[in-house]
C-alpha cells in the first residue's frame, strides 16, 4: 500500500522494538539511521516524545504529530464550554459522538474535551498509528489521570463497515471528508492536509459514507466542509457557519 512513499525511521534505541512492530504493521522499511538517499518521500518516526510524521526535508527537524493540546482560544478546564459553531451543531442535549473520519484528530479532541462520550474511526494506517500515540500521551496527562478520564475509542477500519458493527448506535455521526481544494495550489492549504492527500488522496466513497452515518445516527449526521463546497447530501436541515468553514446538520427521520 505505501511501497515507496513511505518507511519508519528509528534514531532510539529505547523505540527500536515499537518500530519494528510499526514497519512489519505497515509493511514499509525500517531504517535506523538517515540517508539523503532514502527513496521513500514520507516517514514515521519518534522525535520530541511522539510519533511524527514528515518528509524528506524534515529528516532531521520538525515533523506533523496529533496534537493533544487545547486550541487557541479554548479553555483547558474540563468539561470544556459547549460554544462555538461545532458545539451549536452537535447540540447541547447531545451525549454520543462518533467521528467517522477522524484525521488528525483536532476535531475528535475539542468534542472530547466538551465532554461528550466519543467513539473515533480511522481507516488509514499510518493516521491510525499517529492517533494511537496521540491518544496514549493524552491518557498520560495529568488532568486526564486525575479526573478518571479516558481518551476517546480508536477504532481502525473503514467508517461504512464500522459503523454496521457498533454496540450502540450514537446518537450524532460526525463526518469531516477531505474535499477537492478550492485551487490546485493554494497558498492557505495546511501542511497536514498536503501530506495527508499525497499519501491517501481524496475521499471517493463520501456518498456512500454519509448513507451509512443516516442510517446508524439516532439523531443527525454533521458534515464539515469549506465555505465554497456545494452540500454533501442536499440541502442540510440546519447550517452552522464560521469565517472558512460550515456544518451542515442532517437529521435522521
Amino acid at each position: 500500500m505505501y511501497h515507496g512513499k513511505l518507511a519508519v525511521l528509528c534514531l532510539q534505541q529505547d523505540a527500536l522494538s515499537e518500530a519494528i512492530c510499526l514497519a512489519q504493521r505497515l509493511d514499509v522499511p525500517l531504517y535506523q539511521e538517515i540517508n539523503p538517499a532514502f527513496p521513500e518521500l514520507f516517514f514515521l518516526t519518534w522525535r520530541d516524545g511522539c510519533l511524527k510524521l514528515l518528509d524528506k526535508a524534515l529528516l532531521k527537524k520538525g515533523g506533523l504529530s496529533v496534537d493533544i493540546e487545547p486550541r487557541y482560544g479554548e479553555q483547558h478546564s474540563w468539561p470544556a464550554p459547549k460554544k462555538g459553531v461545532l458545539a451549536q451543531a452537535i447540540g447541547r442535549k447531545t451525549k454520543t459522538v462518533v467521528d467517522a473520519t477522524t484525521g488528525w484528530g483536532q476535531d475528535s479532541l475539542h468534542i472530547f474535551r466538551m465532554g461528550y462520550a466519543l467513539r473515533c474511526i480511522e481507516r488509514s494506517p499510518v493516521m491510525h498509528a499517529l492517533l494511537e500515540d496521540g491518544f496514549k500521551r493524552l491518557s498520560n496527562k495529568d488532568w486526564v489521570v486525575q479526573l478518571g478520564l479516558k481518551a476517546p475509542e480508536l477504532c481502525f477500519g473503514n467508517a461504512c463497515d464500522v459503523l454496521s458493527t457498533l454496540d450502540e448506535n450514537p446518537e450524532c455521526i460526525y463526518i469531516d471528508p477531505m474535499f477537492p481544494a478550492k485551487r490546485k495550489k493554494s497558498a492557505l492549504a495546511k501542511k497536514s492536509m498536503t501530506v495527508l492527500r499525497d499519501l491517501l488522496g481524496d475521499d471517493e466513497d463520501k456518498a456512500q459514507l454519509f448513507a451509512m452515518a443516516l442510517k446508524t445516527a439516532t439523531k443527525k449526521v454533521i458534515v464539515k466542509c469549506p465555505d465554497y463546497a456545494e452540500p454533501l447530501a442536499g440541502r442540510p436541515d440546519e447550517s452552522f457557519k464560521s469565517k472558512l468553514l460550515r456544518y451542515d446538520v442532517y437529521l435522521t427521520r
